[in-house]
């Protein structure tokens, strides 16, 4: 399952490097593509950094599911939600560019969607 949802995060960074016409890296940093991948897709967009933690969260429950048989079910779930931030955060950065700009508040970014909604109606 450790394996899956790794794989799992790195597609969603290898979309993103692509949707920006790069070519994703074979490379690893500390030992993890995933990681290699998120600093390639940061470069000339400091607020692709926002997810920089998650992605390093990410290796290191992959690192606990190597040790810790008895949290077996806890970690997985935890890896799983933070697989899931990173495709939400990815997904939203494609739509959104100044999504990250906030130290990854949306709020400044509800606020402008709402004025734009008012309007345009």
């Amino acid at each position: 399952m450790k394996e899956t949802l790794l794989r799992k995060a790195e597609t969603i960074l290898e979309e993103w490097i692509r949707a920006r016409g790069e070519k994703p890296t074979q490379d690893a940093v500390e030992g993890f593509r995933l990681l290699a991948l998120h600093r390639q897709g940061a470069r000339g967009v400091p607020s692709f950094n926002a997810c920089r933690e998650t992605c390093r969260e990410i290796a290191y429950h992959y690192n606990l599911l190597s040790g810790s048989p008895e949290k077996r079910d806890h970690l997985e779930r935890m890896m799983g939600m933070l697989v899931e931030h990173l495709n939400l955060f990815v997904r939203g950065k494609m739509e959104v560019e100044g999504l990250g700009d906030f130290c990854c508040a949306s709020r400044p970014l509800r606020k402008q969607s709402a004025v734009e909604e008012r309007s345009d109606g």
